[in-house]
């Protein structure tokens, strides 16, 4: 049986208190959900991010990233959420994400063989180490926000290339 995203931070939660520590006995632990989208694969693309911060503070992403295919907008988003997580000097991110296919190449279950993903694949687990990093699965409905933001961020590229071309 799957484990939920509450079980999974209820039992990384207490590993990443004995592991790592901002020196003030304080965790920097994000937990972040990412949503990668594309209208067409390949076709217009964007990134939703939304990281909560140890305080309740909520940090959210929306970013246009071209043509792209699906796949390729899901490693965006979490490379996002990765980057973000090292320039916070977080100890630890707990990532919450719909794609099966980057959560289970992620974690080793799966082999990144695609030339398309391979780099996005390399640099996410290159950064992913640098951290007390955890990756699950959750239903698309437990992703709404960060949904909602990558088809915001795909409806607006999409309308500023239009804009353009007129």
């Amino acid at each position: 049986m799957p484990i939920g995203a509450n079980e999974l931070l209820d039992e990384l939660t207490p590993l990443a208190s004995l592991c790592f520590s901002d020196g003030r006995g304080d965790m920097s632990i994000l937990v972040a959900y990412v949503d990668g989208g594309s209208h067409g694969s390949p076709g217009p693309s964007g990134i939703g991010v939304v990281i909560e911060k140890p305080d309740g503070e909520r940090v959210r992403i929306s970013k246009w990233i071209g043509h792209q295919d699906n796949n390729v907008a899901e490693y965006v988003a979490l490379l996002e959420a990765l980057q973000l997580a090292v320039a916070l000097k977080a100890t630890a991110l707990h990532v919450f994400s719909d794609s099966q296919l980057v959560v289970k190449q992620m974690s080793g279950e799966y082999q990144c063989r695609s030339p398309r993903l391979y780099s996005l694949n390399w640099t996410c687990r290159k950064l992913a180490r640098s951290l007390l990093f955890a990756i699950a699965h959750i239903p698309r409905e437990s992703n709404q926000e960060a949904n909602h933001l990558a088809n915001k961020a795909v409806r607006a590229g999409a309308r500023s290339r239009a804009l353009l071309a007129r």
